[in-house]
């Protein structure tokens, strides 16, 4: 037998052994049951059992120097990020759910009782007047009977202070932008402090996050412990981001925040760690004051809020509903600004006196959360780093950073690989996937890199930088840049592999060497996909539609007859039928008692779309009825095949 073949039977069977008890046991633990920690202790014992084997076996000899420097410096990096994993993966053992709580609370209320006031507070800086709208008219159609909504505007925007004058909210500024968007809240709270009637309760939300007409009804539901301080709700969005749409995988692969909303958080909150995200959050006003407002001292200020707070006995938890609805960045310029702000603002929380080395109030599980999110963006995208750099210099240089057989490397790695797929996937329902979460990290990996030296090395003097929502994106955008980065990366990998297997013809394929091409092409499929990826598909849509399954009634100039809603946005709708109308035909539609103008704008064989005739009351009207939360999104569910289908094919175009 071929010694190489040989060589993959012996390595892969550990790993068969791996994925066949992965598949036996996983669909018999449900990811919400108490026993999920068997298959976590399992992938623990396998990740002890790999990086044993790693520090043991693999690094090069003492007396190859610049072999074992490299070597020892990739074992460290790869020990930060499996570290980060591992305690991701403690993490992922408990799950809180409080929607039974909230309806528990909610069949309990005394509806003579007065319900706490709230103050609803819309952050803007630079955001369209189409967003805006949106927003406000969403807050005031909530279906909380006690609250009010202020516009904060740090753009001073004349044309802003008519439109809150329009919708009847009210409008504050001021005259400087001294700390961003905390101080921006900050200077609210200070006017609203001076009210005669002060609120109970604060409400943030971004300018481009429409909250559904539950938000308030159910967020404050949770406050009837008074340690509660803040009601954090996950950030949903209408659109795609970045990576779904420049792959066209919107449908089958999820937006790359659904991992920390829906799986992470709730983790979070049942070890009492849950944080604030700024948006779609609730807020008790007396502890604000206690604690002096929001905080300034870092570019992420809701996440150092909930650690202040906690200083003085407040917590928060973590409600996992969609009861909002908001735009993710729309360009990869946009996403990597916020992941980078993110991540800066961690550490500069990590160097301060909140952080988890100092002596605060902080619990162990606090640190122990903080900790974990410093080893995800220290070690997993420094990694990603390394991850392309090793095999490059193993091919180029003839520098080994692993001096290892291709059967034992097989036979310690893919059970480790294996079994830490299948358990973060299947605790994740297939929200983390290799490659494209590979990818996700690989977009951002400069940028990211950069922040946790320039937090680690300058934590203060940081400008908070916005992620610009809307504009102009109907035209192809490359980013040249990005590309030319990662192209970088691919001819060095595709040079070195043709200076080792074809310059060379003496040169033997030895382990070592198998294992770096078998690296180098897994990395050269990544990336190809980012590269891909840095081309932005144009965005026609003025806004975003939402499936539906409601009934409408239609009238051509007759009589109202009923049909069925397929799609609905705030300009139009799609419904099913054979109506035998050319486009620009007139027709009424009564739509949950409103009856509305609209025109035939697209005919289909058993279909018609419909523009509905805009007049400020009638868009006011489908902002509400939209943006209630009745209506679902076009996502339909993960499939791993699918979307390497969809990936493949969006590649060979």
């Amino acid at each position: 037998m071929n010694p190489l073949v040989q060589a993959i039977q012996q390595g892969v069977w550990p790993a068969t052994i791996v994925l066949g008890v992965s598949f036996c046991l996983l669909p018999w633990i449900r990811s919400s049951d108490r026993l999920r920690w068997v298959p976590v202790a399992l992938v623990f014992l396998l990740t002890v059992r790999y990086m044993y084997w790693r520090i043991t076996a693999t690094l090069p000899p003492i007396d190859e120097g610049p072999d074992l420097m490299l070597g020892l410096v990739f074992l460290f990096i790869e020990m930060l990020a499996v570290a980060g994993s591992l305690l991701t993966l403690v993490t992922l053992m408990r799950v809180r759910d409080r929607t039974s709580d909230v309806d528990r609370h909610l069949t309990r209320q005394d509806p003579r009782r007065t319900a706490p006031l709230v103050d609803v507070l819309i952050c803007t800086y630079n955001e369209e007047e189409e967003i805006l709208e949106r927003t406000i008219a969403g807050a005031l159609a909530m279906d909380y009977s006690r609250h009010r909504v202020w516009v904060l505007d740090d753009g001073r925007r004349d044309w802003l202070r008519e439109l809150t004058a329009k919708l009847g909210c009210n409008y504050l500024t001021r005259p400087d932008n001294a700390h961003a968007k905390a101080g921006n809240i900050n200077h609210a709270l200070e006017q609203i402090a001076q009210l005669e009637t002060r609120p109970e309760f604060i409400s943030v939300l971004d300018a481009d996050f429409v909250p559904t007409s539950a938000f308030l009804s159910r967020a404050v539901c949770l406050f009837a412990e008074d340690d509660v301080g803040i009601v954090q709700t996950p950030q949903h969005f209408v659109n795609p981001d970045p990576i779904q749409a420049n792959l066209g995988a919107a449908d089958i692969w999820p937006d790359e925040q659904r991992f920390f909303f829906d799986v992470l958080m709730p983790s979070k909150d049942a070890w009492g760690t849950a944080f604030c995200c700024g948006t779609s959050s609730v807020i008790r006003f007396q502890a604000l004051q206690e604690a002096g407002g929001f905080p300034t001292t870092s570019i992420t200020e809701d996440y150092l809020l909930t650690l202040r707070l906690k200083q003085f006995g407040y917590r928060t938890v973590y409600l996992n509903e969609r009861l909002s609805l908001g735009l993710a960045p729309e360009g990869l310029n946009e996403y990597i600004t916020q992941r980078s702000r993110w991540c800066l603002g961690f550490i500069q929380i990590l160097r301060s006196a909140d952080g988890p080395f100092y002596a605060n109030n902080l619990t162990w599980a606090d640190r122990f959360s903080l900790i974990e999110s410093f080893l995800y963006w220290s070690g997993t995208y420094l990694f990603r780093l390394a991850s392309l750099l090793v095999p490059i210099t193993y091919f180029l240089f003839g520098i080994r950073a692993l001096d290892v057989e291709l059967g034992s490397g097989l036979a310690h790695f893919l059970p480790y690989f294996v079994g830490h797929v299948a358990v973060i996937g299947w605790l994740s329902k297939g929200r983390i996937m290799p490659i494209l979460t590979d990818v996700s990290q690989l977009l951002a990996m400069r940028e990211i890199i950069q922040s946790v030296f320039i937090g680690l090395v300058k934590p203060k003097g940081h400008k908070f930088k916005v992620t610009a929502k809307g504009g102009d994106r109907s035209k192809t955008v490359v980013q040249w840049k990005m590309i030319v980065f990662f192209a970088l990366f691919l001819f060095a990998t595709l040079f070195g592999l043709l200076i080792s297997f074809h310059l060379d013809p003496n040169r033997t394929l030895e382990d070592s060497s198998i294992v770096a091409l078998f690296w180098s092409w897994y990395n050269i499929v990544l990336l190809l996909i980012a590269m891909f990826c840095c081309i932005e598909r144009p965005r026609m849509r003025r806004a975003e539609r939402f499936t539906a399954s409601e009934t409408v009634e239609l009238d051509w100039g007759g009589k109202f007859i009923p049909a069925n809603m397929l799609d609905i946005s705030i300009y139009g709708m799609r419904v099913a039928g054979n109506f035998n109308k050319p486009v620009g035909s007139k027709v009424k539609l009564r739509f949950r008692g409103t009856d509305l103008n609209a025109k035939v704008a697209r005919v289909g064989d058993q279909e018609v779309a419909l523009a509905i005739e805009h007049s400020f009351g009638t868009r006011l009207t489908m902002i509400k009825e939209v943006y209630s939360g009745r209506f679902g999104s076009f996502f339909t569910g993960v499939s791993a095949t699918s979307l390497g289908r969809r990936v493949i094919t969006q590649l060979l175009k």
